[in-house]
């Protein structure tokens, strides 16, 4: 290879994948391979990853549990955005990719690294994530991604490249899934197989996290959600740490169909994906915070940050996490969020999560005495009405006059 390299910090799963990237580079570049793997929520074990990575001859491995850092400062400060992609997304996979590159660069740095490494895809978003998140945290360091420069195109050649070098293969028991899943806290995504068709349904039995809205329960699920400045801090009158709360909400959105998500989307790289997600306490979650900041947040201040939210989920969505303009918008979303203090009340019913009560002791902005249809008793004159609709039917009639 062109480069001289010493050590490189691979993004470390434990998988095929990764397992023949340790072999193909000790092989092409000859140097000594980290191996990091962190613990993000998917709901597997990780730990057995170390001993895989001793089986290929490595003796620096870093294996994290990166849960609570993962929801509160991640995807909380997300959710605080109320972010969507494209109308639909709530961006599950992409909020992940800027920690794990955080710790790749961080770990690069105390091992002496020069390079870090991914098993990434030259045809998907998380390249783009993992890259862009390391150029920002450390300009001069080196990436590979093999994937872009080896010749293994199938599952067939990796098996014969693992079979050559003697690379054990975990051959798992019963039916292979046919999709290409990624999981964390957040959610559960599916790629792949029948899916690559966009006119054909899911089937049940992909299903990891939920059961169909069918097949909830019968009677609705009642639960209250207390915030303090934006993020969910108590359930049920419950203190939970960050990560308990959206496991937790994860669980009860599950258990009633809630979360469940079909969509074409359109990929940084330019293509059109289909893909499946369920993301039952993101759900939650989006509905009760946006709940919240109805009753405390002004109307203007409101609408301003919905106006930012497209731009802010795109940029986490194409992996501009540690962007400066992302940083910018983050300390304006935060501000907004100093008076979104309160609790949401919410019905989970067969696939729904609906608002059902709302309040604050300390920052509502809802005034019953004004809004009341009732007797207000002077606190809102409804004459002033009559100029306040005049004034901005001005320019209306101006522009009639000339002619529309």
């Amino acid at each position: 290879m062109s480069q001289s390299i010493n050590k490189v910090v691979l993004a470390y799963s434990g998988g095929l994948d990764t397992s023949i990237i340790v072999k193909w580079l000790q092989d092409e570049y000859q140097c000594e391979v980290v191996a990091f793997t962190a613990d993000v929520g998917q709901g597997e074990e990780v730990e057995p990853a170390r001993a895989k990575a001793e089986a290929m001859g490595l003796t620096e491995i870093y294996i994290e549990d990166l849960r609570e850092e993962f929801v509160k400062d991640f995807v909380f400060p997300m959710f605080r955005a109320n972010a969507i992609y494209e109308g639909e997304y709530l961006l599950g996979t992409s909020i992940a990719r800027p920690l794990i590159s955080k710790r790749l660069i961080e770990i690069a740095n105390d091992t002496g690294a020069e390079a870090i490494s991914h098993g990434a895809t030259g045809k998907g978003n998380d390249q783009v994530r993992f890259e862009l998140g390391a150029y920002a945290l450390k300009p001069g360091v080196k990436i590979i991604a093999p994937w872009r420069e080896w010749d293994l195109s199938s599952r067939e050649s990796l098996m014969a490249y693992a079979e050559k070098h003697g690379i054990p293969v975990e051959q798992k028991r019963g039916k292979k899934s046919p999709y290409s899943m990624d999981a964390n806290l957040l959610h559960i995504s599916y790629e792949g197989g029948p899916l690559e068709d966009p006119w054909t349904e899911a089937e049940e039995d992909m299903w990891r996290w939920s059961v169909s809205p069918e097949n909830a329960p019968d009677e609705p699920t009642y639960i209250e959600i207390g915030y303090e400045k934006g993020d969910p801090v108590t359930l049920n009158g419950e203190a939970l740490s960050p990560a308990t709360m959206l496991e937790t909400l994860n669980k009860l959105g599950g258990d009633n169909g809630i979360g469940r998500l079909d969509i074409v989307e359109n990929r940084y790289v330019g293509m059109k994906s289909r893909g499946c997600y369920e993301t039952p306490g993101g759900t939650i979650m989006l509905s009760a915070h946006r709940a919240m900041e109805s009753i405390t947040m002004d109307r203007e201040a409101m609408h301003l940050k919905d106006e930012m939210m497209p731009r802010y989920a795109k940029l986490v969505y194409n992996g501009y996490w540690w962007s400066p303009e992302r940083e910018m918008m983050q300390v304006m979303i935060d501000e907004s969020q100093k008076h979104v203090n309160g609790t949401v009340r919410l019905k989970l019913y067969k696939g729904s999560a609906t608002v059902v009560g709302r309040k604050s002791a300390t920052d509502s902005l809802f005034d019953e005495d004004i809004a009341t249809f009732e007797d207000d008793a002077g606190a809102y004159d409804q004459k002033d009405a009559e100029g306040f609709i005049k004034l901005n039917a001005l320019r209306l009639k101006i522009a009639a006059k000339r002619g529309r």
